[in-house]
């Protein structure tokens, strides 16, 4: 049996998270986070299952902050919509109005 070679320390690529739709189950929070690539990363929200909504929100925008920052080297700014049920809550990521594209922040050097 032929096995493939395990690489150490590389990260997994994300795309950049556009949205983000958190639920309240009896098992504990939920969340899903929508990429601009059309791809979808699905996992729990690491608090206590009795956390008000208020601040699950707010660990839930920490999370995507985080996460883009770290693999992307953007800011961005999470913005809950009005809950249309009352143990679901949606919100829109974009970047913050000073990030720029990494690319741009620190361009390649010129070879003169």
């Amino acid at each position: 049996m032929v096995r493939r070679k395990k690489e150490k320390g590389r990260r997994p690529v994300w795309g950049v998270p556009k949205g983000i739709v958190l639920l309240a189950t009896p098992d504990g929070w939920r969340t899903s986070i929508l990429t601009m690539e059309g791809g979808m990363l699905c996992g729990r929200l690491d608090v206590p299952v009795h956390t008000d909504p208020q601040a699950a929100r707010a660990a839930a925008a920490r999370m995507v902050t985080r996460l883009a920052r770290d693999f992307h080297d953007i800011d961005v700014e999470v913005s809950w919509d009005v809950p249309e049920e009352p143990w679901s809550w949606t919100a829109r990521i974009t970047p913050a109005p000073d990030t720029r594209t990494p690319e741009l922040r620190h361009p390649p050097p010129t070879h003169e």
